[in-house]
């Protein structure tokens, strides 16, 4: 399965392949809730199904509807769902997401992905993942502000994993000194981890670990600050992630400073715009670096992905139509960054800032 981040979300904002199956729905942690949770997903798949039947083949609605009624059925996936759930299907693609944000219920088919609500947590400022590290273990997790769930671990040379629990904390015999089993954990975790994701790593374990650890590691997105003084698996999820957020939280505040100030200088340099219209044509033309997002505004309506031509729409469904995620689609496409921002840390009323090129 694909990691999450800029590069994936380029490559599904600029496929185009029909059939092109977008499903998401809220999901609940905890029994008894989660017991509804598949009869929602059965209830979506039904709406897919019913929508494929209308416009495609029987043997191509059959190969589509086959992973998503395996899934439908696996009682395993269905006791440990999170807050959201992401399915993208298409003839040649079967990706799906657990997300620790809620997401909209939708069922679309369409030529292209809908990826708006993907986006909308891919994109805000306040991911971080963790890595635990010890002689003899390691973790990853993944999280924002309210939540830290666990991630798969990357396959490390030189080291075998005994088998996978639910809980991810799984112990590994060295095969080369510790400094070389650090390497090479920190190389598995830079290229399948970070890289895709793109958001900053905490280091955690005991200074004995930390230490050589960043001795040898080159990974680019790993933070000064770290969750040292106490071992991290002995930590519970809550504390972890409390522990976690307060080393996220000082880099999270001067990182949306710091593009608050950028944009200003643009913006005073006629470098940079609040103006959805301007914003639009220059996305358009390739011209957007940094958009920044209001996380909670929608402006109800379509961009033209062509001419950036603007249409307003009042009685749209905000949750499909919205300008302002059209915008941070065409910016996605050329390449720019996307950063979703909290109301209060914006730098305008309008729901964007975009900072140009050029």
């Amino acid at each position: 399965m694909p990691t999450l981040g800029n590069d994936y979300l380029k490559s599904i904002v600029s496929a185009s392949e029909t059939p092109s199956v977008s499903i998401y729905q809220p999901t609940n942690r905890k029994h008894p809730e989660n017991l509804e949770d598949p009869i929602r997903f059965k209830n979506l798949v039904t709406k897919i199904e019913e929508s494929l039947n209308r416009d495609f083949a029987v043997r191509e609605v059959r190969a589509l509807m086959e992973p998503l009624r395996k899934l439908q059925e696996d009682a395993a996936f269905w006791n440990h769902t999170l807050e959201g759930l992401v399915v993208l299907a298409s003839p040649t693609r079967f990706d799906v997401f657990k997300l620790p944000r809620t997401v909209p219920e939708l069922a679309i088919v369409a030529n292209t992905f809908h990826v708006k609500p993907l986006l909308r947590y891919v994109q805000s400022a306040d991911r971080y993942q963790v890595l635990a590290i010890a002689e003899d273990k390691l973790a990853l997790f993944e999280g924002y502000r309210y939540a830290l769930d666990p991630l798969a671990l990357p396959k490390v040379s030189g080291a075998i994993r005994t088998p996978a629990s639910s809980d991810p904390r799984a112990e590994v015999v060295v095969g080369q000194g510790i400094e070389g089993y650090f390497r090479m954990v920190d190389q598995a975790v830079t290229e399948d981890i970070s890289k895709p994701a793109g958001v900053p790593l905490i280091l955690a374990g005991l200074s004995e670990n930390l230490t050589p650890f960043r001795n040898a590691a080159k990974n680019p997105f790993i933070v000064a600050d770290a969750i040292s003084g106490v071992d991290p698996f002995a930590l519970d999820a809550n504390a972890l992630r409390d522990r976690a957020w307060a080393v996220m939280e000082p880099h999270y505040l001067a990182r949306l400073a710091k593009l608050n100030e950028d944009f200003g200088l643009a913006a005073s340099r006629e470098q940079g715009t609040g103006d959805l219209s301007d914003a639009a044509r220059a996305a358009v033309a390739g011209r957007i670096g940094v958009l920044l997002i209001d996380a909670d505004q929608v402006q109800p309506g379509t961009i033209d992905p062509t001419t950036g031509a603007i249409r307003a729409d009042e009685l749209c469904d905000p949750k499909v139509d919205d300008k302002l995620d059209d915008l941070a689609e065409l910016v996605i496409k050329t390449g720019g960054e996307v950063v979703i921002v909290p109301t209060d840390r914006m730098p305008t009323k309008t729901g964007l800032a975009a900072i140009y090129r050029y």
